[in-house]
């Protein structure tokens, strides 16, 4: 680690979206990336107008292969939108998909703090240093892989039980129907007749 605090293995890679007027409108993201460039780690800032459309994700790429970029931080709406966006969009980089941070500087500033700009823009630079900081910490995961048995387990024979059953196992699926009673039937079994047909209900 250098005198400035900054890991000399971890280098990121920030990129601002100024997702339209969404963000660019209220937020200034010219001094919002200005200012990631002074954090510790980081050795790229790229600024987009759409940093989730296709040329933004190509952005990415390119400064990940560039700058031999190890963690990403992206600074735009909620990760609710588009946290599966980037996470595929770096490992096509060839980045472990959980080497990935983001900063949501849109619902967070520039849609809460309208009529404050100079106080949406400083929230703007808090999130981005904080998501820089989180990014130094990520480790690579990876996602476990369980084997799964092709078989169904139907708790229950009445008839939602039986019918349940009956169409999985038309469905190509080994079926296993377990039921707590000495017969299956349900309540269906204690009736004698059934309505309208009055037929019997077994």
């Amino acid at each position: 680690m250098n005198s400035n605090g900054a890991d000399q293995n971890i280098r990121i890679g920030v990129f601002v979206c100024d997702c339209g007027m969404n963000i660019a409108g209220v937020v200034d993201t010219r001094t919002v990336a200005e200012f990631a460039e002074t954090l510790p780690n980081v050795v790229a800032v790229v600024r987009n107008r759409y940093t989730c459309a296709e040329p933004g994700q190509n952005e990415i790429k390119r400064a990940i292969r560039e700058h031999r970029l190890n963690r990403v931080v992206v600074a735009s709406c909620s990760p609710k939108i588009h946290e599966h966006t980037f996470r595929i969009c770096v490992a096509e980089a060839g980045l472990n998909r959980y080497l990935m941070e983001m900063a949501n500087i849109r619902e967070h500033c520039s849609w809460v703090h309208q009529g404050d700009k100079t106080a949406a823009t400083a929230k703007a630079m808090d999130l981005v240093r904080s998501a820089v900081f989180r990014a130094t910490l990520l480790q690579p995961q990876t996602e476990p892989v369980f084997p799964v048995t092709p078989a169904t387990l139907v708790i229950g024979g009445g008839v939602a039980g039986i019918q349940t059953a009956l169409d999985t196992a038309d469905a190509g699926h080994q079926v296993y129907l377990v039921e707590k009673s000495p017969s299956i039937g349900g309540i269906m079994a204690a009736i004698d007749k059934t309505y309208p047909t009055m037929d019997c209900s077994i």
